[in-house]
């Protein structure tokens, strides 16, 4: 399971579309009633992102890296073989918590995942790849009397919270990704520069 990060580069380009994704079964009756059953605890993440420019070469001092963005880019696709293997990706508009409610304590359990609603008292989605956890709450007073599990997102506290006690957390977050196909599509259309119409990630709960 890798932990590299899906690499920014200045030519994406808007728009972004991110689509929550839920998988329910239906079966109708002959009277036409149905029966529906959800799959899923949490949505699947569909994005697709748009690179107007990918550079081939050094333009000045702008670029200084010897590896350009598409090398970059297609480097990083090969290294993790098209859609085999998972990554960490950022996604700018959706990588933070303040004060978040993760809980509330049952007196009896030490285990805890994070979760962030996108809305106050909105859907709470667990969160399975942190990445920076800087404060945890028990009602309100900071403790550190817990460890993270940097691969589920679940903070273990040392003993289990008292029965009723509140759970917040201020952290940062990935989406565990892939990318969706196991091709993608580079077009050159003038000399050292490169476009990709869509790139498309799909996120994975491991």
């Amino acid at each position: 399971m890798s932990t590299d990060v899906f690499p920014v580069f200045k030519g994406l380009t808007f728009s972004v579309v991110k689509t929550p994704t839920w998988g329910t079964r239906m079966q109708r009756a002959v009277s036409g009633r149905e029966l529906r059953v959800s799959d899923y605890a949490n949505p699947i993440w569909n994005f697709t992102l748009t690179y107007s420019v990918l550079h081939d070469a050094t333009f000045g001092t702008t670029y200084v890296s010897p590896y350009t963005e598409l090398r970059t880019l297609m480097n990083f696709v090969n290294i993790h073989r098209g859609a085999w293997d998972t990554f960490l990706f950022d996604d700018i508009t959706d990588d933070t918590v303040v004060g978040g409610a993760i809980a509330t304590a049952d007196g009896v359990n030490s285990g805890y995942g994070l979760v962030r609603a996108l809305i106050p008292g909105g859907f709470k989605e667990q969160m399975f790849a942190p990445h920076t956890v800087s404060a945890v709450y028990l009602n309100g007073v900071p403790t550190s009397a817990y460890t993270l599990d940097s691969n589920t997102g679940v903070i273990t506290f040392t003993s289990p919270p008292s029965a009723g006690v509140a759970i917040t957390a201020d952290f940062t977050y990935y989406f565990r990704v892939r990318f969706a196909a196991d091709r993608l599509d580079f077009e050159e259309f003038y000399h050292n520069f490169w476009e990709v119409k869509q790139l498309k990630l799909v996120s994975v709960v491991l």
